[in-house]
């Protein structure tokens, strides 16, 4: 890790999704592809392009790649028809569970829309975990505008000085700079580290349990 994070206590993390909780590569690939097939005929799809923006939503891919919006519909379908083969990261469930039993409030902050990430996480049976969870399709300005961030900070009841945003890419990082939260790196997908590392984060996580060791103090088990 780079550090620890130079805040007090933290009470509420928000995550993103796609690399950070959920591998979701292979299937956004797959579902890409056949997207670009249905609607811009034969021909390579530009997935290694597309890959450098995730993080951001959709359409604003769409529209940075000159690419038809019908494109959306498609890769909806086959994300929801494939959501069965996408997988949880290992060790990321038991920091879920540690973190709810230390009382810390979770959230989800997503490129994707909020009825897509919600299936996904019901699908993985891991919805539970969180308190809330946010697509870019429910603020007015998706990453890396910060209002995804400060929406989850009005939910959770969260002040920005006890909460970090664990992330995987430059606009998760920079939406959570914009909302005055902690900054964090995750580094265990498969996204390239060099940008991130540019952003100079306030931490970097190399394995989801290195979140524990930086939350400082642990907060006592909640009573039921």
């Amino acid at each position: 890790m780079a550090g620890e994070f130079p805040g007090g206590a933290t009470r509420a993390v928000v995550f993103d999704l796609d690399g950070v909780i959920v591998d979701s590569f292979d299937v956004m690939r797959r579902a890409f592809r056949t997207a670009y097939a249905e609607v811009m005929g034969e021909g390579p799809a530009p997935f290694e392009e597309y890959s450098r923006h995730l993080g951001r939503y959709f359409p604003d891919i769409m529209r940075i790649m000159g690419l038809p919006p019908a494109i959306e519909e498609p890769f909806v379908r086959e994300s929801y028809r494939l959501a069965g083969e996408v997988t949880v990261f290992d060790g990321v469930e038991p920091l879920l569970t540690e973190l709810n039993r230390r009382g810390l409030r979770l959230a989800v902050a997503t490129g994707k829309s909020g009825p897509r990430a919600r299936s996904l996480l019901n699908v993985l049976g891991i919805a539970g975990h969180f308190a809330h969870v946010i697509g870019s399709d429910e603020v007015p300005r998706p990453k890396p505008a910060p209002d995804i961030v400060e929406r989850a900070l009005d939910l959770l009841g969260a002040r920005p000085e006890e909460t970090v945003m664990v992330g995987d890419a430059v606009t998760d990082l920079r939406s959570a700079r914009g909302a005055r939260v902690g900054a964090i790196a995750a580094l265990w997908g498969e996204g390239d580290p060099g940008p991130l590392l540019a952003e100079r984060p306030d931490a970097l996580l190399r394995r989801p349990s290195d979140l524990l060791d930086l939350l400082t103090p642990s907060l006592p088990r909640a009573r039921s």
